[in-house]
């Protein structure tokens, strides 16, 4: 009897300790988010493309796309370039940005004008792919290795993607410790295994994109969700405000050349 009065009273204790506990968040205005990219790749082939979302509650599982903002690049001579709306949030142009030229991307959403301006930088091409088959911490993972050769003597920086169904995988680099010489790009996910396709992409760019990056990377990692979603801290990229400065937006603007390189694992 005791024995069993003693368990009801701890089934008691564990009953009475269950509480929802809601938190409260504190929810900010929400700031336009801007991922503008400007690729050229060594064919000539272009891809211009504006994607626009707005930031939500931490809890909130649904993007904001923004469809109703004015897109535009013009260069320096004064030629304009505007964007069309597509869907989800991406606005198109089938501009092709050219070497030594600044472009400036302005952007319109409700009343406020956002502006950035960049230059095209160029890439080193990738070359060819290393596989070994007993990589990772267990010697068991495939691992990949897509190389470049870096030019010497040019301050040179980069940003790499590597992409499959498996994973993908995101990273920048500086040429400070290698300049000059032959570097790769490095690939390791769960679960790689032969007939994989991976799709290697990388990006030429300038220092303060190199620098954005790679903070927004050491938050979010490299890989699963994407450096655009929700981020721990503010980041802040080369997008500015001219209306209301203090409601700056988040994201970036690049031009960037690009070499990419498609590898069948084996």
């Amino acid at each position: 009897m005791k024995k069993l009065l003693l368990l009801l009273v701890f089934c008691g204790i564990f009953i009475s300790c269950e509480e929802v506990v809601e938190v409260e968040l504190n929810d900010a205005p929400p700031r336009l988010v801007v991922e503008a990219n400007l690729n050229i790749w060594e064919d000539g082939t272009s891809l211009a493309v504006v994607r626009l979302t707005t930031t939500a509650p931490f809890f909130n599982d649904n993007i904001p796309f923004v469809s109703d903002a004015t897109v535009v690049v013009t260069n320096e001579n004064g030629q304009v370039h505007p964007f069309s709306y597509s869907e989800n949030g991406f606005y198109v142009s089938n501009m092709s940005p050219q070497m030594n030229t600044d472009y400036t991307l302005t952007i319109i959403y409700e009343d406020e004008i956002y502006t950035a301006t960049e230059k095209l930088f160029t890439v080193a091409p990738l070359e060819f792919v290393e596989q070994r088959n007993d990589g990772g911490f267990t010697g068991e993972d495939i691992e990949l290795k897509a190389f470049f050769t870096d030019p010497a003597g040019e301050e040179n920086f980069y940003f790499f993607e590597g992409l499959s169904e498996r994973g993908d995988l995101l990273n920048v680099y500086s040429d400070e410790f290698f300049d000059g010489n032959r570097i790769f790009g490095y690939y390791l996910v769960e679960d790689l295994e032969a007939g994989d396709e991976v799709q290697f992409n990388i990006y030429g760019v300038n220092e303060a994109f190199y620098n954005f990056m790679f903070i927004l990377l050491q938050q979010t990692g490299e890989s699963g969700g994407g450096p655009f979603e929700t981020q721990p801290a503010t980041v802040r990229g080369n997008i500015i405000n001219e209306t209301n400065p203090d409601n700056f937006p988040l994201g970036y603007f690049r031009i960037s050349e690009v070499s990419t390189l498609n590898y069948t694992v084996q």
